[in-house]
Parts: structure tokens; C-alpha cells; sequence
């Protein structure tokens, strides 16, 4: 070979080389690049290419800046089998790095079902930043696992059909079927991505009956992202869903992220989750982000609209994921708002008369140094919510925390295997007994991203029989009531053959009490902590009394339903012992009684009236007594019938002075502490400034005539509504029937206080 030859083929190596090398710096500055701008999965792909572009050179796979921003990538888009491989790889390489990426290996770990690693690591974290509580509840936790599973055998759960092959989480209820957030694509044309993991944005769908909520089984391989491992490697089988999916609102829904939400209790208003955009107009941070705002909405005949802003949002942090109380008097959400524990913490805000209160941090035992979010609040007012922060199975684990007057009484609990997995599992919603219901999860038995589950308890029976002690003869039409954490659950009666059937719950306490007119009460304690059979038969024996048996039912004064979580209190006048229970879902209660004795009854329960009532001497003869008790609570309004006016006026006619004398002056007699709002409503004829001032006019009657019978006026406010609260569709130019029109003429007090 001729100098010259030479010349030109090691002038074309040098080219070459740095003409790669000039390419793959290229791509490395590409991946910061969409890493900056938290396009994570994109950034994931370049930095990837970069590596395999470079991997005989092996400094540049030794850069400890790229391990960190690759690992936590892979962490953001839940790919976390690679995320486990980068922050190995770091740790081995880098030993001195920062604390908190010993924190991001243990979790991926974790979530990969590699306990004893990651507890490894806990541990090494938990030296490193001792004031994080994290590292060391991970650690103890996993030296056992056993008490992640020790419901596992009474679950069944399953994927239903409704799920697409995108995201699809956070159900809630709504009308008889289920309101959920989901990143389909139901149409065609162009569909806006997210940049972080090049989704579809959020939008808010309806299945309007929960019944045709198919369970789907039947799992096939998908294939991985660019090459790359996933970290969930099973879809769901390639069929249309069963159940009928319908945009849930097309005025809710933009072109930005909706999420999560919750209802008022009538249906009508709803609190969601939105990026920070409302009226065509999207606003960001100082650093220019967009945030996470909570809106409401109401319902006007069959559209959402008035939407507005709730206060406490800011554009400096994001504010999302709302839960509302039963009563609607409070609501969870989730900020990462300053002055919080960790990432993101639940809070809880008052409502009242249409005003929002000051959001306060539920305190440590809630929140941690992790994220807390996706708060549910159930029939009974306890609260689920999701945390990585708490020691669970790996990702965002479910818990439960029994509140009292708010307050959380004992400690948050693991709700287990199998609503828990080794990924991340949220959003669940839930009867009062967390027998049925619906979560989210990115599990593996689902595509590659999150998907909505419905579980069932299934029941462990126990066959309980009762007899006569002495006769040893069966007793039929005998009372069984369930006693679970001291709260009176499923009142159940004795066949012909004194059997009745009760399904447990495992590592329970029950106590089991039987009433039976003519025998003395008997009552037996029961423990599931050790339950290993499928069915158990306990026999309890009576023993004839002269003792009477008292039943009753607490109740609604508004609606008639019962109320559970009633402090019932019996008292005998004579001796002045007494007997307590607490009520369940059907809000029953059963006590002995002495014949010929009188007794009081009181029925106590926060944000409710107190009632208290006598209960009348009872015969001699053994017998089985009933009662019927009701409650207000705070916030209820009671429609008052028979409260007319001649047209046009507003001076209260004879009738409606009886229908007063008859329903409002004997409650403000019976509960003297509370204080309630006459509040007056007309039709929609006639303007909207003129029915407002006849309806003001109308509510100042009724409290001016109260307060001539002697009612303290500090007890009494009123307020007239006009015609902008109609019961029915009535409103502006639809017409309607004179009865139609005569439902919304209505007359109402609201209890405003019970204090």
C-alpha cells in the first residue's frame, strides 16, 4: 500500500469515528434533552440508542448523570424491571451516590417481588437518612410477609371488560353504574399525547350499569416497547367490551387531562380533577408548569356546566383526587402543596352552605415522606387512600384508616393481597364492610398500564344453632345479631331447625348475641385469627327468663333510611344500669328488659340530634317489644307539606299555621339546641327578581309567626331561593303541568346546627 492510500484510509477512519462519535453525542443530548422536559419514555428510547451506539466504550455507560436520569425514567414510566437493572448498575458503579436512589432500587425491587433485596436496601437507606421513617418500616416489614396475605383467600378478584388498551382507573360510583378516567381513543382523527409516557390525556367515561360489568379472563403476550423489557408483559384478550362505555360529559371534558372526581350525594354537583385550564384558557407556574386544579360542577337538566375554580387551587402546586363525605360536610383531596410530609399528602376541607374551609394535613400517621393519594371515603365515613410511603407489596399499596369526629383511632392498616399486589393498586371505592367494590391496578393481569378490577369477599360460614338449655330442643324465630369492633352488623332469625348461617371474616374478633322472648340474652365470643376450616358450627345454648326482649331500628327523619354507627344507650330507670350498642348498616338494636320497669333510650351519634325517648313499662308476661326512633343530622332539609299561599302572596293561610304547629315547633321543642333556615322556593313563572323577593317574603312569614309562638329568634334564619333550586326539570321555557309547577311552591327548613 502507497503512502497516499494510507493517508486516505486513515483519514476515513478518523472521519468515521468522530462523525459516530458526533452522532451519538448528538442522541445523548436529545435524551437530556426530552429528560428536562419530563418526556420520560422518549428519553428512555435516545439514551437506550445512545448506549448501544457506545457500548464498547464503556466510560460513557459508566457516566453516572446517565444511569441516574435513565433509572429514574424508567421509574416515572413504571417500567420496573429496567429501572431495578439501571439503579443496580449505578449502585455497583457508584456506591457514594445520593441516598435517595438506594430508596428508588429498593422500590423497584419491591415491585418486582424481591423482598429480601429490597429489604437489603431499606435498610442501607434507613442508615443513610435516618428522619426517614420509610427505610425502617420497609425494613421490619418484610422480615415477615405473612400479614399481607392473611385475607388472601377471601377476595376474588377480577378484570373487567370495560377496560381498553390504555390507561383506564379511579372509579366511582354514579347512578347506578361506574364514572372512570381513561386515556381511550373513542374516535378517530387526531389525538393529543402526553408527553411524559405518549398517552392519549385523561377524559372521564361512563358504564351506566354496573351489572354488565363483564369480568374477562384468558390472558395472551404483548410485545415490549422498542425492544425494551416491560414491566408488565400480559394484556388482556382482543375483544370489544360487553358493557356500553359513554363519554361521560363532553362539557367536562377538554382537551387536558380530567381525572379522578367525586359526587354530592343528590347527583347534581361534582367535584373533579383538571390540569389548569377553565374557559378556554390554560395558566402554569413560575416554572412553567401546568398543575392539577380541582373544579365543581352542577347538573342542569341533563348537561354539566357552571363550572367553577375551587379556592384553595393554586397555580404554584397541584390540588387533585377529591373524596366527599357521606354527609357531604367535608372532602379529601390530594396536594403537593408547601408544608406537607412527602411528595403528595391527603388533606381534608370543610363544606358548608356552599362555602369551602381552609385545607388542613391529615398529620404524619396519615401522611409520609412518600405519596399519599387517591382518598375514598366510605359509607361510615373511614377513608381509603393509596401511599408508597407505607410498607405494603411494592408501588402504591391500598390502606384503611378508621376515623372518629375525624380522627384517625388506631393505626393505618394494609388492606393485603390479593387488592394489593406487587404494583401499584388504587383507587378503590367500597361498600361500609369492604364486602364488594372496584380498584385500580397496573398488575400484570392487565395491559401494559393501569385497569380497572372488581372484587368480592366470599364467605367463610359459620352454621350457628340454638337450643333450649334445659329441653335441648332447637329454637326457632330467635334473634342472632352480629357484633363485629363492638358494631352491631347482620341481624339474622333461626330456622325451624335454630340454625342460622353467618358468613366471617378472617383475623376477627366476633361476638354473637341471641335474643328470644321468654329466654335470658346469650352472648358468646368468637375468634377468626386462627380460622383454617371452610365451615365451623358453634351451638349456643338459652336458658328460660321472665325478660322481655326490646327491638328497634334508628332512622333518618328525612328519608326513612337507617343509619348505622348509632350510640344506642338503654337506661333503667330503677337501678340506672345501662346497655350499649352500636348500629350496623340495617341501624337495628335489640336489649333485654325487665318487665314493669321504665327505661330511656337515647340514640347519640356526631353531627346528629341527640334523641332521647322513654320507653314504657312493658307487661309481666315475657313478650317481644318494637320501637322506632328518628334522627336529624346537620345539613338535613325537611319539605314542608301543606304550606300554601294565595297567589301572589306571602301571608301565611290557616292551613299552613296547623302544618307549622304540627312538624317544626314540636322538633324545636323536642332537640332545644338546634338551630334551623325557613327556606322558600316558588316556580319558575313570573321573573327571577320578582319570585326571589316573594320567596324571601314568604320564608320572613313563617319565621315571623314562629316567633310569635315563643321560638328564640337566635334558633331562626331564613332565606327565600326563587325559582334556583327546582326538584323537578321546570325551569325557563319548558313547560310543564300545574302539579308539576306546585312541587317546586315548596316550604322547607334545613337543619343548620345540632349543638
Amino acid at each position: 500500500m502507497n503512502k497516499l492510500s494510507y493517508t486516505i484510509i486513515l483519514v476515513g477512519v478518523f472521519i468515521a469515528f468522530f462523525s459516530g462519535q458526533a452522532l451519538a453525542q448528538s442522541k445523548l443530548k436529545a435524551a437530556n434533552r426530552e429528560f428536562e422536559q419530563m418526556a420520560y419514555l422518549d428519553a428512555v428510547k435516545l439514551y437506550e440508542e445512545f448506549l448501544h451506539d457506545t457500548r464498547d466504550k464503556n466510560e460513557s455507560y459508566n457516566s453516572q448523570q446517565l444511569l441516574k436520569n435513565l433509572g429514574f425514567s424508567y421509574r416515572k414510566i413504571q417500567d420496573t424491571r429496567n429501572a431495578e437493572r439501571v439503579f443496580g448498575k449505578l449502585l455497583r458503579d457508584f456506591p457514594e451516590v445520593e441516598s435517595e436512589y438506594y430508596l428508588y432500587y429498593a422500590q423497584a425491587l419491591a415491585a418486582n417481588q424481591k423482598y429480601r433485596e429490597s429489604q437489603k436496601y431499606f435498610a442501607i437507606y434507613g442508615d443513610k437518612q435516618k428522619e426517614d421513617l420509610r427505610g425502617k418500616r420497609f425494613t421490619v416489614s418484610y422480615m415477615d410477609m405473612n400479614h399481607f396475605y392473611r385475607d388472601s383467600s377471601s377476595y376474588k378478584v377480577e378484570y373487567l371488560s370495560i377496560n381498553s388498551r390504555q390507561a383506564d382507573f379511579s372509579p366511582a360510583y354514579y347512578k347506578g353504574g361506574l364514572v372512570f378516567c381513561s386515556a381511550r381513543d373513542e374516535g378517530g382523527g387526531i389525538k393529543r399525547v402526553f408527553a411524559w409516557n405518549q398517552t392519549p390525556f385523561l377524559n372521564l367515561y361512563f358504564a351506566p350499569d354496573t351489572s354488565l360489568l363483564n369480568p374477562k379472563t384468558g390472558l395472551q403476550v404483548a410485545s415490549s416497547l422498542g425492544g425494551m423489557s416491560a414491566s408488565n408483559a400480559e394484556v388482556a384478550p382482543q375483544e370489544a367490551p360487553q358493557s356500553k362505555i359513554e363519554e361521560f360529559s363532553r362539557t367536562l371534558n377538554t382537551k387536558y387531562h380530567e381525572g379522578p372526581l367525586t359526587f354530592f350525594n343528590d347527583g347534581k354537583k361534582v367535584v373533579f380533577t383538571r390540569n389548569n385550564y377553565n374557559k378556554g384558557r390554560a395558566r402554569v407556574s413560575k416554572d412553567g408548569t401546568n398543575r392539577l386544579k380541582l373544579y365543581s360542577a352542577s347538573l342542569t337538566k341533563q348537561n354539566w356546566g357552571d363550572v367553577k375554580e375551587l379556592p384553595f387551587n393554586s397555580n404554584e402546586y397541584s390540588c387533585g383526587h377529591p373524596a366527599l363525605t357521606p354527609d357531604n360536610t367535608k372532602m379529601y383531596f390530594v396536594s403537593d402543596m408547601p408544608g406537607g410530609f412527602g411528595g403528595t399528602d391527603v388533606y381534608v376541607v370543610t363544606y358548608n352552605n356552599g362555602a369551602w374551609g381552609v385545607p388542613v394535613n391529615l398529620g404524619r400517621e396519615i401522611n409520609t415522606e412518600g405519596n399519599e393519594m387517591f382518598p375514598f371515603v366510605d359509607e361510615n365515613g373511614n377513608l381509603y387512600f393509596a401511599s408508597d410511603g407505607h410498607e405494603g407489596l411494592g408501588g402504591l399499596d391500598i390502606f384503611f384508616a378508621k376515623l372518629k369526629d375525624g380522627n384517625l383511632e388506631g393505626s393505618v392498616v394494609n388492606v393485603g393481597a390479593p387488592l394489593n399486589s406487587e404494583k401499584d393498586d388504587f383507587g378503590l371505592i367500597t361498600d361500609g364492610q369492604r364486602q364488594s367494590g372496584y380498584f385500580s391496578s397496573n398488575r400484570k393481569k392487565g395491559v401494559h398500564d393501569d385497569n380497572i378490577y372488581s372484587f368480592h369477599k366470599e364467605c367463610h360460614p359459620l352454621n350457628l344453632i340454638v337450643t333450649d338449655a334445659l329441653t335441648k330442643a332447637v329454637i326457632e324465630s330467635a334473634d342472632v345479631r352480629t357484633v363485629l369492633n363492638g358494631e352491631n352488623q347482620e341481624l339474622k332469625v333461626t330456622n325451624t331447625m335454630g340454625l342460622v348461617s353467618i358468613c366471617l371474616q378472617s383475623q376477627s374478633e366476633y361476638e354473637f348475641k341471641v335474643f328470644k322472648e321468654g329466654y335470658q340474652v346469650k352472648s358468646m365470643n368468637y375468634s377468626t385469627s386462627s380460622l383454617t376450616d371452610n365451615s365451623t358450627t358453634l351451638q349456643i345454648e338459652l336458658t328460660k327468663s321472665n325478660t322481655s326482649v326490646l327491638t328497634g331500628v334508628i332512622r333518618s327523619e328525612v328519608n326513612k333510611k337507617p343509619i348505622s354507627g348509632v350510640k344506642v344507650v338503654l337506661e333503667n330507670e330503677k337501678d340506672k344500669t345501662k346497655q350499649v350498642v352500636v348500629t350496623g348498616k340495617d341501624g337495628g338494636y335489640e336489649f333485654e328488659v325487665k318487665p314493669e320497669t321504665p327505661h330511656s333510650l337515647i340514640a347519640e351519634k356526631d353531627n346528629y340530634a341527640t334523641n332521647k325517648e322513654a320507653i314504657p313499662n312493658v307487661d309481666k308476661t315475657p313478650a317481644k317489644y318494637q320501637s322506632e326512633q328518628g334522627m336529624f343530622r346537620q345539613g338535613d332539609v325537611v319539605k314542608l307539606n301543606n304550606i300554601y299561599y294565595d297567589f301572589d302572596k306571602y301571608v301565611l293561610r290557616k292551613d299552613a299555621t296547623l302544618e307549622l304547629e304540627r312538624t317544626v315547633i314540636p322538633v324545636l321543642k323536642k332537640y332545644p339546641a338546634i338551630k334551623i333556615e325557613i327556606r322558600s322556593h316558588t316556580d319558575s313563572r313570573a321573573s327571577a327578581s320578582y319570585n326571589l323577593t316573594l320567596s324571601e317574603q314568604r320564608a320572613k312569614s313563617v319565621v315571623k309567626y314562629l316567633l310569635n309562638k315563643g321560638v328564640d329568634p337566635a334558633r331562626l334564619v331564613y332565606k327565600g331561593y326563587g325559582e334556583t333550586e327546582p326538584i323537578n326539570e321546570c325551569e325557563d321555557g319548558v313547560e310543564c303541568s300545574e302539579d308539576q309547577h306546585q312541587e317546586n311552591r315548596r316550604t322547607e327548613f334545613k337543619i343548620l346546627t345540632v349543638k
